[in-house]
């Protein structure tokens, strides 16, 4: 065995009404001047914050939208900067965290993140910016919260039609790292107990969105899943997922629920052990068809139709998913992208 493995700078702090301890950290971190983003349906919790904090909030910004489009971007760099905020603190999910990472990457803003999905997005050092109709990506480890707070008491309100394509969107993160061309095998075992833990709670937390212990276990898978993506890849499945966000606008959650157990099937052969190992965490045989299954369960969007998209659509989609280079355990053609698209179109099963 031979590898390599360096941690990112990750500051977590994860209980049951840890969102209370804000004021002390934001003291021991010495900041003084915190504006709140969130999205326009999440300004009570952003309003929650700023009574928390009192006098330190100097402001809240409630326009974070999906994709992180420059044109907020530069709202809120605007926005900061006339309020000489010393630091951001995002609530919400992966739209509100990608603000924040935004800021810190053009302003090298320090900022506290509080989780109220499971994207996993804080887990990580990748940022996103939508220009137009293309999102670019990239890693900067400034852009890694100073400090996240993970509260399931915050997640309980989030409405199963979110839950579930947002706990699946987590598990991508973990399952795209098992199944690499080179898995770490320390990135592995934080994605394999990621999976586990989503696959053990997302039924629950549909049904019965206010069990606290299932919302707690899933909250901590998402934070496994976005570690295994922090410190590990991206590929083919992630190029998929933000063609389709970034040329389309579909919901990110969504798109990575429903593409995932059709990028899987694809490369199951050429990587069959890890492919294994991701069915033995979901608890089931066949990792693509247990993936396909549980979204069945946990979301009423499993099709791409379901989101927006045209079946003329996919072989421009395909096109341009193989425009740049990707990491993937196999070869990837413009036909293969067309066929997964097809698949997750018209909502086959990968059997």
């Amino acid at each position: 065995m031979e590898f390599n493995f360096k941690a990112l700078p990750w500051n977590i702090r994860f209980a049951c009404g840890a969102i209370k301890t804000l004021p002390e950290e934001l003291d021991r971190l010495g900041l003084r001047r915190a504006l709140v983003l969130s999205t326009p349906e999440q300004t009570e919790h952003a309003d929650l914050v700023s009574s928390l904090i009192a006098a330190r909030a100097v402001g809240n910004f409630s326009q974070a939208v999906m994709h992180v489009p420059i044109e907020t971007v530069e709202i809120a760099v605007q926005t900061a900067s006339s309020l000489n905020a010393d630091c951001t603190i995002a609530i919400g999910g992966g739209s509100t965290t990608g603000l924040g990472k935004a800021l810190a990457l053009k302003l090298k803003l320090p900022n506290i993140v509080i989780p109220t999905t499971y994207a996993g997005s804080e887990m990580t050092s990748v940022w996103g910016i939508t220009s137009g109709k293309v999102k670019e990506t990239g890693r900067d480890e400034s852009v890694v919260p100073t400090l996240t707070i993970y509260d399931p008491e915050l997640t309980v309100g989030l409405p199963a039609a979110i839950s579930g394509p947002s706990g699946i969107n987590a598990m991508a993160q973990a399952v795209v790292n098992v199944t690499a061309a080179q898995p770490n095998p320390i990135i592995c075992a934080l994605a394999i107990d990621g999976i586990r833990a989503l696959a053990a709670s997302l039924p629950r937390v549909v049904k019965q969105p206010a069990d606290l212990a299932a919302r707690t276990e899933a909250l901590y898978g998402a934070c496994l899943a976005g570690g295994s993506l922090g410190l590990g890849i991206t590929g083919f499945h992630h190029r998929i997922c933000h063609t389709l966000g970034g040329t389309y606008n579909t919901s990110h959650a969504d798109t990575h629920a429903i593409v995932l157990a059709h990028t899987v099937a694809f490369n199951a052969d050429a990587v069959p052990e890890a492919t294994q190992a991701v069915a033995k965490a979901l608890g089931v045989e066949n990792a693509a068809q247990g993936i396909f299954e549980l979204l069945n369960v946990v979301s009423k969007k499993t099709t791409l139709r379901d989101i927006g998209i045209k079946e003329t659509d996919l072989t421009v989609i395909a096109g341009l998913v193989v425009e740049k280079e990707f990491q993937n355990p196999k070869q990837v053609t413009a036909d293969d992208v067309r066929s997964i698209l097809d698949d997750a179109y018209f909502g086959r099963s990968p059997l």
